[in-house]
């Protein structure tokens, strides 16, 4: 292979002159959590993206954007009874979720666990329904068919599966009208031969200026090579080997340094390109691996001799891709009153018997969870490292091995933690555990009880309450470092889950809350923001005189006819400033509800509470706060509303 090594200098994407003012950049990642193997697909102004969800289940879910910052689940694709699943243990399941579009038809493409073969289903548009998963045929010289595969569709339509079989496996075959693999065999297994890029897994392809580029991660751990050929041939001398598209940061305060495992980079029509990748949350000294792999949308740069490349850092703010959002809110858990008809496509479950023990029917505005010898769930993707859980649960706790509340749980479960009702020692308790660290309560309410946990960065505080108002702490806090860190076997190929459990008897859950209101919401853990320096200690603090602002994503501030009528903030200030509070966007699209002055409070080491009402507000939003004053004048750490 030729070696192309002019490489131009590297310069950052400019930023609007008005970002202060109006929200035109975004911060990394924009799908927090656990969103593995990302894959992506433009079809019109419409984006969607799917992805390993292993043992997760039901499988293969479906995400929906317009301007690749905002998603919103619109489907699952196999459901969690599919009875052909190879294996449903713990880093088995479905791995891959390719999702494409090409004669007329969305098809999705995954591996029944590794060595199982090829599905795929299709439907008329993404939200379903989906088909029954069909298995791909192969023709006589495709070979083993892989489960880290993608799809790449030419310009004339030709649709093509890039097929990756095993460490020394890379291949592509035509796809038929059907979804069937046919024609002849493109052999690119010299490609990694000799291992040279580790597994050379996940391999994707596009084409620009009459180029064919081929990328694949080395592994999860990082590392995302180049190939290009004029024509899609097998002779490795028809390649040039381009190096590496991320420019990898040494700085170990970055959170995303090892991003990979990449989309196809796809064309705006402002001609500017794009990609979808994941990456392990890992600044130094301050390990979340334990959340998986997060998703990062770049804009991809080229060089004027073709090569591609996306420049560092990959957790500051950046210019957003040039698209109207349609509405949705930032993609972070979801907060549920169980007043539907079916279970939220948000939910899911670790394995196929906890799908089986639940019921939204039994008792209406409830949910049933319906444990039988052990526990049962039911979960969605841990976000974030700032946010409140609440639930109120009814459980007649009478004997040892009864309990239900809030789970939160690393991949096979191995580490988890409980804020619970239940009974010990001869009667009925509140118990706050995580591995042998166990504090518990005398629950002296009765059957119906509120459970809140809080996290503030790695430290989860436990509570209780007979009303959802007045709040007891269960103990002390625990530190959830060892969930959060790394765990063995990559946590089973997912992140952390948390939700709703029972166990030993039926539990009915009133509500779930994500990222309670009501709870101190610290700026640190901002969603996005610009024009402001966060901080843990101090909350977001002013860096410049223009102004700035920060965005909580997912915030619930009041449910049904309980809605919120009031707001609080903690400020420090050198000099006079003022904030204000939006709703949703900081333009017409959003909705001002405050304007609070802040005067000077001597010291930003000095700390008050500023007050005021707002109109009644209900539902989850993104909250907005917009800080005008002096640069490194005005800080505010905190707010909750009332």
């Amino acid at each position: 292979m030729a070696q192309l090594n002019k490489v131009e200098e590297i310069r950052p994407v400019p930023y609007p002159t008005d970002v202060a003012e109006q929200v035109r950049t975004y911060v990394n990642p924009v799908l927090a959590g656990d969103h593995p193997d990302p894959t992506l697909l433009k079809v019109g102004d419409d984006f969607y993206m799917c992805g390993s969800s292993f043992h997760f289940v039901p499988n293969l879910p479906v995400l929906h954007s317009k301007d690749l910052l905002h998603w919103e689940l619109v489907s699952r694709v196999v459901p969690a009874d599919w009875n052909e699943l190879k294996s449903g243990a713990p880093g088995a399941g479905i791995w891959q979720g390719a999702i494409t579009y090409f004669y007329g038809t969305y098809r999705i493409y995954f591996s029944n666990s590794a060595g199982g073969g090829q599905y795929m289903s299709s439907a008329a548009k993404p939200s379903g329904p989906w088909s029954a998963p069909e298995k791909v045929k192969t023709t006589p010289d495709t070979g083993p068919i892989g489960y880290d595969n993608s799809i790449f569709v030419d310009d004339d339509g030709t649709p093509y599966m890039i097929i990756k079989a095993s460490q020394t496996t890379n291949r592509i075959q035509q796809i038929d009208h059907s979804g069937h693999l046919t024609g002849k065999l493109i052999n690119l297994d010299w490609i990694n031969r000799y291992k040279k890029y580790s597994w050379a897994e996940g391999p994707v392809m596009c084409k620009r200026e009459g180029w064919y580029y081929y990328f694949m991660a080395g592994d999860v751990t990082g590392g995302q090579y180049i190939l290009r050929s004029r024509s899609l041939v097998a002779d490795s001398a028809k390649w040039e080997n381009l190096g590496n598209i991320f420019a990898f940061s040494k700085d170990p305060d970055n959170r995303f340094r090892s991003v990979n495992h990449m989309s196809s980079p796809f064309q705006l029509s402002d001609g500017t390109w794009w990609c979808i990748a994941q990456s392990y949350d890992a600044p130094k000294g301050d390990d979340w691996s334990g959340q998986g792999r997060q998703d990062l949308i770049f804009q991809v740069q080229w060089t004027a001799d073709g090569r591609p490349f996306v420049p560092y850092p990959s957790d500051q703010p950046l210019t957003r891709p040039d698209l109207k959002n349609n509405g949705l809110a930032w993609r972070l858990p979801r907060s549920d009153e169980f007043s539907g008809s079916n279970l939220s496509l948000y939910w899911h479950f670790l394995n196929k018997n906890a799908a089986r023990r639940y019921s939204i029917a039994e008792n209406k505005g409830w949910l049933r969870l319906k444990p039988d010898t052990g526990r049962t769930h039911i979960l969605q993707k841990e976000a974030g490292h700032y946010y409140s859980l609440v639930t109120r649960v009814k459980l007649n706790a009478g004997a040892p091995g009864q309990a239900a509340g809030i789970y939160l749980a690393s991949g096979n479960e191995s580490v988890n933690v409980r804020l619970c009702t239940g009974f010990n020692d001869g009667k009925k308790t509140f118990n706050f555990a995580m591995g042998g660290q166990l504090f518990s309560a005398e629950n002296t309410i009765g059957e119906s009880v509120w459970l809140k946990l809080e996290r503030q960065a790695h430290e989860l505080t436990g509570y209780y309450s007979a009303d959802g108002r007045q709040w007891r702490q269960i103990g002390k806090a625990i530190n959830a470092a060892e969930l959060d860190k790394a765990q063995p076997n990559f946590n089973s190929w997912v992140g952390t889950s948390m939700g709703l459990f029972a166990e030993g008897k039926d539990a009915d859950f009133d509500l779930f809350v994500y990222k309670d209101g009501y709870s101190e919401l610290p700026l640190a853990g901002a969603n996005n923001y610009w024009g402001v320096t966060l901080s843990q200690l101090n909350g977001a603090t002013l860096n410049n005189d223009a102004g700035g602002w920060v965005m909580l994503g997912g915030v619930d501030i009041g449910r049904g006819a309980n809605k919120t009528t009031g707001i609080s903030l903690t400020a420090a200030a050198l000099s006079s400033g003022s904030v204000e509070i939006w709703i949703d966007d900081l333009n017409k699209d959003g909705r001002r509800i405050a304007v609070i002055p802040v005067k000077p409070t001597g010291s930003l080491d000095k700390w008050i509470t500023l007050t005021a009402k707002i109109p009644a507000i209900a539902g989850q939003h993104d909250v907005y706060v917009k800080i005008k004053g002096a640069k490194d004048a005005l800080a505010i750490r905190s707010l909750s509303f009332k």
